[in-house]
Order: structure tokens, then C-alpha cells, then sequence
């Protein structure tokens, strides 16, 4: 759990971390009349202001002249529902400045009426500020019918965010499956070298060896690799994944796994972790593997793979748009397929599993009037959640979608900018999503893929809020745990290392920490 003093921030701030950040002054007062909504019209009139604050990642698209302050999707909001987004300041960078900036801000009562955020340990932070209201009233009194049946179809949804029986926090939903990684495959590579996808670790270890040395992109230099891994973040992430490496052999990593005797364990310090440790380790020193995958996050990952230098890459079904389609645009050439897991040792398979929450929305105490955030919430999961009404084809023709020959299309090709992303705009990220319309999403080719394998994804059992060892602890044993693999794969640490890294782990607070977490398991029975 990483918490950071104000102290920490200021001088965070004054070491010239590289930040852009531009803000707004409070309003003199809060909403301080009822506001009107006209049901005729369908919105607030006159129209009424909704504050919150933003952060503006690499990854954002703007048409000229836009930005997260003003953009197609705020008019919309404005003209359509009489909401007018007001941010009291955005921030560029990476999600770690905003997390910054957010306890920096936090620190001062500085709170607009409503923070989304995905880092879970911020939201933590933010619920125990005090400074944010019960939502769990507000949902069921407000929520629409179509949000509670999202919110619903995931019984832990609201786990973290409970305290003393109270929900301080909304989830935001995601689609289920959305991070459960598969294997996407050089296709080229292997129709040049005459190779069958791989089913199994010990045809996956032939599949690299021949990417590796039979030099697949015929350029006469040894200078490309079997499989792409961010290791920055660990095993277990969203791209540039290797939790199914440990999964071979019966664990998922860096979370906690219910066992067969009922009880929770943390999969990184299993036996199964250790053989995958190993394993990955000789990966490394055949060369199928580079050693700067230590550093690499998931981007330099990916990276690596769609600049032609690795075969095979492990992440979710969506990687085709992006960012594969960078390899695909620039050498026609090149084929990348989806295939599945390959089996390990008895043939057992595991991934890691996606929980269908991705954050969560938390409404300041002194907002005044929380249904103006539910007006808003609730027609995007009325009308995008489910693809109906304006939204059938998208949020924004011309944005991520166009007319063609009189039909709607989002082939990026033909997409002003390669297609903007107008749901990165909304206030949730994603605009609105049901977990299980995840169907409607995944390409058809790639469903079988991905879903025949419904078995292998294993989700994170620990649901609750953070323990109390966690909370002291839990950030030391990350950098434990996140060293240990980083020196034992990628540099000169023996498999010993492993076990001194176990007993380390436990001394330092896993024990503790495991019974906090079956404490709880037991409590839900």
C-alpha cells in the first residue's frame, strides 16, 4: 500500500518531477439552489456545473482546438443533459503524478465534487480522508436500473470500498475478460520457419528457439527474440504478461488463489512460482528472452514486439486494435495471430483473471446535490452501456465513428486522426460498460480463443479493503517480492534466492498478513 506524507509531496514537487498542470479556482459557493431538471427537455435548465478533476495521459487524442477541459463530449453534456464538466484542474503525466497531485490536494481539503481514479491504493486513501459520503443509499436511490444490473453482475464489486458496512466508493465497472491474456504470434515467422503454433511450454521452448536463432525477418543479423515481457510492474499485468508461465505450473502470481482446502494463498510464494521462476530464468540465458525485459512496463513491451524484435507477446483480446496495428500499418507484410495459452506440466493452464472493476467514483461530502453525477452516469449506461438511442454507433460521429457509403463504420482507416477515443473523455474513462457484454466487443475470430479458455483465468480472491499489514506492510513486501524475481530471472541470483525470498516475506509480514486475509475469507461464510 504506498502512502506518502504531504512532506513527500512537496518535495516530490520541488525536484522537479515533469508535470503539466492547469487549474481552475473553486467556485465562491457550492450549487446552493435545487436545480431544476426540466423532464421535458430531458436536462438541467438552467444548467448547473459539475466539478472534478482529470489527468491527461500520453494516450489522449484531441482534435484541434480541444481538450479534457472542453471537447465534443463536455458540449454534449452541456447541450444535451444542461451538465456543464468543470475541472478544477487537470495534470499531465503518468498515473502516479495524478495519484500525487490527488494526495497533495487531498491533503489541503482541496476536493472536487467528484474523483474518479483507478489506482486502488488512492482510492483507499481517499475513503479513510473522511472527506467523501456514504454512496450506497445514493445508488439505490438514484442509480438506474441498467447501472444496478452492471454493478450486480460482480458480487465483490463493492468489496473494497466498504467500511463498518458502508459503501464509500462506486465501483466502475469494466468488461469481463478485458485484461485476460492470450497469446498473440508472429504469424509469418511461423509459416517461414514451417512452424505450428505452440500447444504446449515444451513447443512454445522450440516455437523461441527458432525466433530467436533462424532469424525469422531474413535481415542475416541475430537480433531478435522469442517472447516480449514487461517485467517493470511484475509478472502479472495487463500487457506484456508472463502470469501464465507461473500458471503452467499451478499458481497466478501476485494475488491471493483459493486453495483446495477452502483457504486463501498468495501465489508468488508457492512451489509453482519457483518453477516459473526458473524456468524464466533459463529463458533469459538461452536468449529468448532479453534481459532489459526487467525494466520494460507494458508499453515497452509491446513496444518491442511491433518493432518487429520479439514473436510473441501475452495480452488481452483488444491488442489487435492497439497496438499491434502499429507492426501490421507499417509492414504488410507481417501477420500476427491470436492462440491460446500453452499448457504446462500435466497440462494444467492458469492466467490471471480480470475482476470486472476498474476503478471507482467517490462524491465529496460537501457536493450538495449527488444526483447531478447520476443524471449523467446513468443516461451513458442507458444508452452507451447499451449500444441504444444516439449512442448506437458511438459517442461522437466523426470522432470514433463516420458515416461511409451510407453506412457507420469505425475502421480506423477511415477515421479522422486514426479514430478519437471520445470515451476517454467521459468521467469514468470508458463512457459506461456491462461486464458481461464483453461479447459484443471481442472480435469473432479471437472469441473462441480467448473463451475456450474460461477456465484457466483465475481472479483475485481478496475482495476486501486493505488489512491492517497491509497497509504497513504491503509496500515493502512488493518491492521485496518485485526484486527478488527481477534479480533471480534477469540477472545473477541463483533459484536459491527464491527461498530466502519466501522466508523473508513471511518473516516480514506475509504470515501476519495471511491470516488477515483468510480472517476475512472465513468472515464471508
Amino acid at each position: 500500500m504506498k502512502v506518502r506524507s504531504p512532506l513527500f509531496m512537496l518535495l516530490l514537487m520541488i525536484s522537479g518531477c515533469s508535470w503539466h498542470s492547469t487549474e481552475l479556482s473553486q467556485p465562491a459557493s457550492p450549487q446552493s439552489t435545487a436545480p431544476h431538471f426540466d423532464v421535458k427537455e430531458g436536462k438541467y435548465n438552467p444548467p448547473v456545473d459539475l466539478y472534478t478533476v482529470g489527468s491527461v495521459n500520453p494516450n489522449l487524442i484531441f482534435k484541434k482546438g480541444e481538450s479534457l477541459e472542453h471537447n465534443v463530449h463536455t458540449i454534449w453534456a452541456e447541450n444535451r443533459l444542461g451538465i456543464r464538466i468543470r475541472y478544477l484542474w487537470t495534470i499531465s503525466g503518468t498515473s502516479e503524478i495524478y495519484a500525487n497531485k490527488l494526495r497533495l490536494e487531498l491533503a489541503k481539503g482541496n476536493m472536487p465534487d467528484i474523483v474518479t481514479t483507478r489506482d486502488t491504493d488512492i482510492i483507499q486513501e481517499l475513503i479513510d480522508s473522511g472527506q467523501f459520503m456514504e454512496v450506497g443509499s445514493l445508488f439505490e436511490q438514484y442509480a438506474s436500473e441498467v447501472w444496478k444490473k452492471a454493478v450486480a453482475e460482480d458480487a465483490s464489486a463493492w468489496n473494497p470500498f466498504v467500511r463498518n458496512g458502508y459503501k464509500y466508493a462506486i465501483p466502475i465497472m469494466d468488461y469481463e475478460y478485458n485484461s485476460d491474456p492470450l497469446l498473440w504470434i508472429r504469424q509469418d515467422w511461423l509459416d517461414k520457419l514451417n512452424l505450428e503454433a505452440p500447444r504446449t511450454l515444451d513447443e512454445l521452448e522450440q516455437v523461441m528457439d527458432a525466433f530467436t536463432n533462424r532469424d525469422p525477418d531474413g535481415n542475416g543479423i541475430k537480433d531478435t527474440y522469442g517472447l516480449s515481457v514487461g517485467f517493470r510492474n511484475g509478472p502479472s499485468t495487463w500487457m506484456g504478461d508472463s502470469s501464465w508461465v507461473f500458471g503452467a505450473f499451478g499458481t497466478v502470481p501476485e494475488q491471493w488463489n483459493l486453495q483446495s482446502d477452502g483457504t486463501l494463498e498468495y501465489g508468488s510464494v508457492q512451489p509453482g512460482a519457483r518453477k516459473a521462476v526458473q524456468l524464466m530464468k533459463q529463458w533469459v540465458q538461452q536468449g529468448y528472452l532479453t534481459a532489459d525485459s526487467a525494466w520494460l512496463d507494458e508499453e515497452g513491451a509491446a513496444n518491442q514486439f511491433i518493432s518487429g524484435k520479439a514473436g510473441i507477446i501475452a495480452g488481452p483480446y483488444w491488442m489487435r486494435g492497439w497496438p499491434l496495428s502499429s507492426l501490421t500499418n507499417a509492414d504488410p507484410q507481417a501477420r500476427v495471430s491470436a492462440v491460446a495459452i500453452p499448457s504446462g506440466p500435466g497440462g494444467l493452464v492458469m492466467r490471471r483473471g480480470t475482476l470486472p472493476i476498474n476503478g471507482a467514483i467517490l462524491i465529496n461530502k460537501k457536493m450538495k446535490h449527488p444526483e447531478i453525477f447520476f443524471t449523467y452516469q446513468n443516461y451513458l449506461f442507458d444508452s452507451y452501456a447499451t449500444s441504444t438511442g444516439e449512442f448506437v454507433n458511438g459517442l461522437a460521429e466523426g470522432y470514433d465513428w463516420v458515416m461511409v457509403n451510407g453506412k457507420p463504420t469505425i475502421q480506423p482507416s477511415e477515421l479522422p486522426l486514426g479514430g478519437v477515443r471520445v470515451a476517454s473523455y467521459t468521467l469514468t474513462f470508458d463512457g459506461a460498460r456491462i461486464p458481461s457484454e464483453v461479447i459484443r466487443e471481442i472480435p469473432k475470430d479471437i472469441a473462441p480463443v480467448l473463451l475456450g479458455q474460461k477456465e484457466a483465468s483465475r481472479k483475485e480472491q481478496f475482495t476486501g479493503p486493505p488489512t491492517a499489514t497491509m497497509k504497513r506492510d504491503g509496500e515493502l513486501l512488493k518491492k521485496l517480492e518485485q526484486k527478488s524475481f527481477q534479480k533471480i530471472i534477469f540477472a545473477d541470483s541463483g533459484i536459491e534466492e527464491f527461498d530466502e525470498f519466501v522466508d523473508k516475506w513471511n518473516a516480514y509480514g506475509g504470515l501476519i498478513e495471511s491470516s488477515e486475509v483468510n480472517a476475512w475469507e472465513r468472515s464471508r461464510r
